[in-house]
């Protein structure tokens, strides 16, 4: 029976005035930039915890895995919840390397704003950029904290100029430090003009007049910052053409409407590891992030077309799922709640699966701890309990008023292990703890090889698969055993072939099938992410483009949807090695059908065996992906850091040296990285370290393959 969609009682309105006072915001940078130590003294200042937690004594609330302790990063997307000012801060520490950036998209999908964490001697580093660039394709505000100021070589000016060149925004600096490195003791707020300064021992900041060996600056800068709001803001510009200067309140509403549209990017700084600049940081996440309903409605498809629901506690309930995690106590699936109210209780449908789920508990989320609540409203980050099924990207509802929201992309996993129980008896419980990983995890994929029979596993990197193993080792107790790590491979041509005829005809009683296509296959340059419909962009490295030139009617628009259906098919395994092929256009050019015998199956069919004829008629290339490798070594090791990537196929594109230290860019198969971190560390005794961004695919050298050779 059908039910009309519930709507909330009146009582409510007073729920959505608390929401202007939420901000759901996720702290983003690259890795060892601070930013779970940036997490840590915020908790510690807004009273959530009682103690400061440190990276390095594996002491941290939201580090909580005993593999993100052992390694001293984060690996998982932590959520946590603080007051501050009389507003509720939900908060998600991501992770900074480049493996575990699936995690970072999924996090950015369901967060309003978030803090850039940046290091003051190293400014932007490629993860930092990448991880801007994905709050760019989710619209999600920022503001920037230049953490590490206290350390040697450490230059407000310099990273900010990094910030302007690298990420292409207008940062608004709003505080001048005051002391440099290790003598790095406070900040001049240049909107109030006032000193706060922290000393050893105490944790609150000591507010007092701008010292007067930087009174001169400190105006300057704030005639700065005054200049360049009035360039980006027309009522700042307003009130500065009438007065030549910006009061506090204007210069406030300016920098929070520029952060909102992102304009404009407000710039703090200060030192985490020392606990100084962390309240103004709180201070203007308050000021200038958005609340829930600061934020556009959130769009969805309800079968009918596009709708859209503000975050209202009123309105029929809608919730994203960006994390599943197992745990001894229960399945745990976390939500952002967009829309609605959710009482313990409900039951609601997880639309994509068309099965209803019922939600025993709500939990309000302190990393690993979780507090048992009653209800979460529109704007709520929470954890639940109770659905068996939904995955991460999953749209729960109302049943009465279903709604399917966007879910956060996945990228295409790059690098793949095979994995076996080194004990018979365990096959089948590695199978079951391999199904709960993948469901974890949906940038991790598992599939059988055909032709093997062996159990691989793909992900994002070396990193993400070690850590994914380790799991299982240390959860399970199981013995795994791990083939080396393989590529995912693609394939190309690079000379096609024309005129191409083939003809299916068969007959083995009824109704026969028959399809008559004559195709044109050449080379598509990758020229641009998206191309046409179906195709992806070349980061994925999968590009195709089916055309029709067919005239006169000779093969039917139905027919011809069946013939490019089919040559998609073709394009999972190419002639060399049965790898995915990229990076070609097909025309169907003529063909013939038969009154009685041709179908949409026959021509299909016709399709994907006309074009593996071609693909083994044509010239064809093996592709491998390449990454983008940055390394941080020191001046005396650049010799056989250079040395050993030229040996490793790598092409250096750019170095810069800077206080004794080398940065080295190449691009580099990412077949040839396998074991390069010990490689690295054996030839800078230590010191050095790099990461890796994904580029795209590249042609792999035509004699045979090295040590990443596809598995198969």
């Amino acid at each position: 029976m059908r039910t009309e969609p519930r709507t909330r009682p009146a009582g409510t309105q007073a729920t959505a005035a608390v929401l202007t006072a939420v901000r759901n915001l996720g702290i983003l940078a690259h890795v060892d930039a601070g930013k779970t130590t940036v997490t840590e003294r915020i908790l510690y200042l807004t009273g959530a915890t009682h103690k400061r937690g440190e990276v390095h004594h594996g002491t941290t609330v939201t580090d909580f895995d005993p593999q993100e302790r052992d390694r001293g990063i984060t690996i998982f997307a932590a959520a946590v919840s603080c007051d501050w000012d009389g507003h509720r801060i939900n908060l998600i520490d991501t992770p900074g390397h480049v493996d575990f950036s699936d995690e970072v998209e999924r996090s950015l999908r369901v967060l309003d704003g978030a803090v850039a964490v940046f290091d003051a001697v190293a400014g932007v580093e490629p993860q930092s950029e990448s991880v801007w660039r994905k709050a760019d394709r989710h619209g999600v505000p920022r503001i920037a904290f230049v953490n590490k100021l206290d350390r040697t070589g450490a230059d407000l000016d310099s990273a900010v100029d990094s910030i302007r060149r690298r990420l292409h925004p207008a940062p608004l600096v709003v505080q001048l430090p005051i002391g440099q490195e290790d003598g790095f003791t406070g900040v001049v707020d240049l909107l109030r003009m006032r000193a706060l300064t922290w000393a050893d021992g105490h944790n609150g900041a000591l507010e007092g007049p701008v010292p007067a060996e930087l009174l001169e600056e400190a105006r300057q800068r704030r005639r700065l910052l005054e200049e360049a709001v009035a360039e980006l803001h027309p009522g700042a510009l307003e009130e500065f053409c009438e007065h030549s200067a910006l009061s506090a309140p204007t210069l406030a509403t300016a920098l929070r409407e520029l952060t909102r549209t992102g304009e404009g990017l407000v710039v703090l700084c200060g030192s985490a590891y020392r606990n100084r600049g962390i309240e103004p940081l709180l201070a203007a996440v308050v000021a200038y992030l958005p609340s829930p309903l600061d934020v556009p409605p959130v769009r969805g498809t309800d079968g009918g077309g596009e709708q859209r629901r503000a975050a209202d506690p009123a309105a029929p309930f809608a919730a994203l799922v960006f994390k599943v995690n197992s745990t001894a106590t229960g399945r745990l699936t976390y939500l952002r709640v967009y829309s609605g109210t959710l009482d313990k209780g409900e039951v609601v449908l997880d639309v994509g699966a068309r099965r209803t789920e019922r939600i025993s508990r709500i939990l309000r989320v302190q990393a690993d701890r979780h507090a048992e609540v009653d209800r979460a409203v529109a704007g709520d980050i929470v954890a639940v309990i109770g659905p068996k099924a939904a995955r991460a990207g999953a749209t729960l509802c109302l049943p009465a008023a279903p709604l399917l929201l966007e879910p956060p992309s996945v990228a295409d996993p790059v690098v793949s292990v095979a994995v076996e129980a080194r004990r018979s008896t365990d096959t089948d419980q590695l199978a079951a703890a391999l199904a709960r990983l993948v469901e974890e995890d949906p940038s991790l994929v598992l599939r059988t090889d055909p032709e093997t029979g062996q159990t691989v596993l793909s992900g994002m990197g070396e990193l993400h698969l070690e850590v994914a193993v380790e799991k299982i080792r240390r959860a399970q107790g199981l013995e795994v055993g791990v083939g080396r790590p393989k590529v995912s491979y693609r394939e190309t041509v690079t000379r096609g072939v024309s005129g191409l005829l083939y003809r299916h005809v068969k007959q083995d009683g009824g109704a026969g099938q028959f399809a008559h296509v004559v195709l044109d296959l050449e080379p598509l340059a990758a020229t641009a992410e998206g191309g046409d419909e179906g195709a992806s962009g070349a980061d994925s490295g999968t590009l195709f483009e089916f055309r029709s030139a067919v005239v006169g009617g000779r093969v039917p628009q139905e027919y011809v949807r069946a013939v490019e259906a089919g040559c998609r098919d073709a394009l999972a395994e190419g002639p060399l090695g049965g790898h995915p092929v990229t990076g070609l256009r097909v025309t169907l050019t003529d063909g013939a059908t038969h009154p009685k015998d041709s179908s949409e199956m026959a021509f299909r069919t016709a399709g994907r065996l006309a074009l593996r004829e071609a693909l083994r008629a044509a010239a064809a290339a093996l592709l491998e992906p390449v990454v983008e490798l940055t390394a941080t070594v020191p001046e005396d090791a650049v010799g056989g850091v250079l040395g050993d990537l030229a040996a490793r196929r790598g092409r250096v594109s750019g170095s810069t040296t800077r206080g004794g230290t080398a940065v080295i860019t190449a691009t580099v198969p990412l077949a040839e990285l396998f074991g390069y971190a010990t490689r690295l560390r054996g030839r800078t005794q230590g010191r050095g370290t790099f990461t890796t961004r994904p580029t795209g695919y590249a042609p792999a050298p035509q004699q045979g393959t090295t040590a990443g050779t596809p598995l198969r």
